[in-house]
């Protein structure tokens, strides 16, 4: 076949023609590629990367989709479509001559009798466009456009279908200067459309607009009002499609310009209620959609208000699974021994490891709050109303509940179990906002829903995992023989539940208590653990990776009470098992580290035993990775290593040093660690540093005597990331310069100059994580500590947010050494603190019970502050403080009057 291949250079565009030998081999090849048989497809998939090589292959391509009208219509777009893909790839490379013939066939083609050959024509010009061909093609929008006029529905909607995935696609081309006057034609064209008899016209040019609502479009902006005025007449079209994409411009427009629909909200809000029950659910989602937009506007409450009753039982009646879903899910299949298909298998990403929790804004985000059906893949109307009704609980609170419990009641007591699912689901969406007003239901609610963990139906059980895991914050707070102890039994039952789908929701829902529970946990180990490790037995591969989770966060919270030797015999050797079962390369070690990390950090010295092969695997899985990385950079034949094996290795091995302290010595001394360590903390990948920080200040708590001969290269290092650009890396950076500060002491004095600077930036920027400004204030007062006369002179530029970012943290032993520190560069350069000396004593209140040596501290520094200013400037001063604040200075060091009017101290405010 390739030996047939040619262009005919004597010949123009026009004239080309095929070679009759070459079209059969190439329909054949077609009709091949649709075989069943895997060895076929790739010996097809061969034969087509052999012929990208013959410049004319294109040119047979663009003639079976345009011009061979009695083919099958699969086969021509089948070969559309492997056309444009070659245009994704190549289309740079492709001859002058290839790529004007195939432009002039396909607008020769837009208007075939064929809808699939429109479309897939449609499809090859959109991506000859976005490959930056619409400045190359300047007949391209004008020749579409003037297909809109014609009389033939075809070449209308071919055209339309076009234009539809160039706005789709080409948005921001089209904006630029060198398009505007065009897009100015083609707005208000595409609006005089709305009025065109056919439904699918009217569709398209409504889609087409849409494209350049979100980005604000000025041009379309100049338009708004014709645009609304026909977007209005469309609102009761008897066509779906037009009505879907008339509410889809409403939540658009509503979340871009709702000064534009203020003075027809509240029309607009009765409409989309009747649409968001319209009997094409496809319709009825994006109608549902408006009520999570409009919740996040100032305007919400006072708009909705006067219609919550009538909307809440609309958005309840769509919390119903369909009878599609019910079939797509096969809910109550004992499907336990069945393996993930290898198409549901889910890509595992690790989260690098941040020093006091996710960091706000970045990392960690919660998945979708109705998780219960996820294998519903696609974003359906009964996740849309369940998170429209989360999101309108926290608008309107308790005021939800009188149009809402009525209707939560009938269905709870329904014998259909598909009515009781959907009321369970409800009770789910309000927990977060409705939870004062819940709480007096709830002693006869936990009991039903605990009862409910037992029904006969698998899609009730996981719902109701999911369910009582939104109020498990509530059942921590009560005697723990009332609620705790059976909700926990019943859980731990549907942990080891047959279908597939219970075991995923019981994981998670148990995972979510043991987070409340904590330390509560700790007297039902010894029933909890056996039960995760049975599931080890029955997990497939999906919930495997949320039993490890489970299994970390039990870790997390119950501590070193897991350090006992028969939780140990127990737990640890279906994990190691685990260990030794996946290889290197296999990203299912992602989530098996990440647990191993919380389960070393627990067991402290329990997991002695363990320790070396886990730590000498985690070394060669890190030096590995680093070693291909240089490799990569440095020209050789290899591909970029996947660096996540990296950081979730740094991560496990934190996890060891944090976990055996001291009794890692003997670990890091007989290996290259910290000389892997300095490559990483300098890798290009922000994760890589993140996690090499953290392991930086692990070590230097736990053996400093070999972090100490790399502090002059190390400290530079953590200067130069110290940059808010990467939160969490830079979060990182500052804990192990408060680490390494407390270590050397004194000897920390020629490297202030290095990191304060920065510090002391971060620390006075307002949109900075709360978490960051914590560990910075923390480093700040180590470095105080340290080297006071230093830090002192200072003092003023970082006094009043040091002391706003530390008056919330609880008492523990970094904030006791960063006040240590602040009252020892005040004691430095006392004058510097006197304009803010009112948030001083504010973070000094913030204590609950300071050591006695620092509670003395403080005395003397208030003291003193007393004695300089006098006590006629004292007594102005503190008569500024809020009463609370008063009380508490005066309880705890006797320097104040008591305010008369002040009300009983409040240990939690400042």
């Amino acid at each position: 076949l390739a030996r047939e291949f040619f262009f005919c250079h004597s010949m123009t565009n026009l004239d080309w023609q095929p070679d009759a030998n070459g079209v059969e081999q190439i329909l054949q090849l077609l009709k091949d590629s649709q075989s069943p048989d895997t060895t076929v497809q790739r010996a097809v998939q061969q034969r087509l990367e052999q012929l990208n090589h013959f410049p004319d292959f294109n040119n047979y391509l663009i003639y079976v989709l345009t011009k061979l009208k009695g083919e099958d219509e699969p086969t021509r777009s089948l070969s559309g479509l492997i056309l444009k893909n070659n245009v994704k790839a190549h289309y740079h490379q492709f001859p002058a001559e290839v790529t004007k013939f195939i432009k002039q066939e396909c607008l020769q083609c837009i208007g075939d009798k064929s809808a699939l050959i429109r479309a897939t024509v449609g499809i090859l010009i959109t991506t000859i466009a976005s490959r930056g061909e619409i400045y190359n093609w300047p007949e391209l929008l004008p020749t579409l456009c003037q297909m809109l006029d014609s009389p033939e529905f075809e070449v209308c909607e071919g055209a339309f279908g076009a234009l539809q995935k160039i706005c789709e696609d080409s948005t921001d081309i089209l904006e630029t200067d060198r398009m505007r006057s065009l897009l100015n034609e083609m707005i208000p064209k595409f609006i005089r459309f709305f009025n065109h008899e056919h439904p699918k016209i009217r569709s398209h040019a409504l889609q087409c607009i849409n494209q350049f609502i979100f980005c604000q479009s000025d041009i379309l902006m100049n338009y708004m009002e014709d645009f609304l005025t026909n977007l209005f007449q469309l609102a009761t079209d008897t066509h779906s499609d037009v009505r879907k994409n008339v509410c889809r411009a409403l939540v658009m427009l509503l979340e871009v310009k709702l000064d534009k629909l203020m003075p027809h909200l509240n029309q607009i809000v009765k409409y989309m209620m009747e649409r968001t029950k319209d009997p094409d659910e496809s319709v009825a989602l994006e109608a549902c959609e408006f009520w999570l937009t409009l919740a996040e506007q100032a305007v919400c409450s006072e708009v909705l208000h006067p219609y919550i009753t009538e909307l809440v039982p609309i958005l309840v009646k769509g919390m119903r699974y369909s009878e599609v879903d019910v079939i797509l899910l096969k809910g109550d299949l004992d499907d336990e021994a069945e393996p993930d298909l290898e198409k549901d298998i889910r890509p595992r990403f690790h989260h690098a490891k941040t020093h006091g929790g996710s960091i706000d804004g970045e990392g960690d985000v919660s998945g979708d709050e109705d998780e219960d059906d996820e294998d519903l893949s696609n974003w359906n109307l009964r996740k849309c109303s369940a998170a429209a009704l989360d999101v309108l609980s926290n608008v309107f609170h308790e005021d939800l509940l009188p149009p809402l419990l009525p209707l939560l009641k009938d269905k709870l007591v329904q014998a259909e179990w598909e009515e009781q699912e959907a009321g369970i689901l409800v009770l789910g969406a309000i927990a977060e906002g409705c939870m004062s007003g819940m709480v007096p239901h709830l002693p006869e609610l936990i009991p039903f829903l605990i009862k409910a963990l037992g029904a006969k139906k698998a899609l009730v059980r996981s719902i109701t995992c999911w369910t009582l895991s939104r109020y498990a914050h509530w059942v921590i707070t009560q005697p723990h023989e009332m609620y705790l102890q059976p909700m926990m039994s019943e859980l731990l039952k549907c942990i080891l539940d047959a279908n597939k789908k219970v075991q995923k929701a019981a994981c998670s829902s148990f995972a979510t208590l043991e987070e409340e529970a904590r330390t509560e946990l700790v007297p039902y180990l010894n029933y909890i653990l056996p039960t995760l490790v049975l599931a080890f037995k029955k997990y497939q591969h999906n919930n495997l990776m949320l039993l490890y989770d489970a299994i970390g966060t039990l870790a997390d919270g119950v501590g070193n009470h897991l350090n006992k030797p028969d939780y140990i015999e127990l737990l640890m050797p279906p994990l190691i098992e685990r260990w030794n079962s996946l290889t290197d390369d296999d990203r299912a070690l992602f989530p098996l580290l990440e647990c191993l990390s919380s389960v070393a950090t627990a067991l402290q010295s329990g997991f002695v035993p363990y320790a070396e092969p886990v730590f000498c695997r985690c070394l060669g899985l890190v030096q590995k990775t680093m070693q291909m990385s240089i490799a990569a950079q440095q020209g050789n034949d290899v591909e970029q290593p996947d660096k996540d094996f990296t950081v979730v290795a740094i991560d496990l091995m934190s996890g060891i040093v944090e976990g055996l302290g001291p009794n890692v010595e003997s670990l890091v001394v007989q290996s290259n660690l910290m000389s892997l360590l300095f490559v990483c903390m300098k890798d290009s990948l922000p994760e890589v540093r993140q996690s090499s920080f953290a392991l930086l200040g692990d070590l230097t708590k736990a053996t400093f005597n070999h972090v100490q001969p790399n502090i002059p290269d190390i400290m530079p290092i953590l200067g130069s990331n110290l940059q808010p650009e990467y939160i969490s890396v830079c979060n990182n950076a500052t804990w192990a310069i408060g680490e390494l500060s407390m270590q050397l002491g004194a000897q920390m004095q020629p490297y202030i100059h290095i990191v304060l600077p920065q510090l002391i930036t971060i620390i006075n920027t307002p949109t900075i994580p709360k978490t960051l400004l914590e560990n910075t204030a923390i480093t700040i007062g180590r470095l105080g500590f340290v080297c006071p006369v230093e830090v002192a002179p200072s003092i003023s530029y970082f006094i009043r947010p040091w002391c706003t970012s530390l008056r919330q943290i609880r008492d523990n032993e970094e904030k006791d050494s960063a006040f240590r520190g602040i009252c020892a560069i005040i004691t430095a350069n006392p004058t510097g603190v006197l304009q803010d000396f009112i948030f001083f004593c504010d973070a000094v209140a913030s204590w609950y019970n300071p050591k006695p040596d620092l509670k003395e501290m403080f005395y003397r520094i208030l003291v003193g502050f007393k004695s300089q200013v006098g006590e006629e400037n004292w007594r102005r001063f503190t008569d500024q403080f809020p009463p609370p604040l008063r009380e508490r200075l005066h309880t705890h060091y006797g320097i104040l009057e008591k305010s008369p009017s002040a009300p009983p101290a409040d240990p939690s405010t400042g």
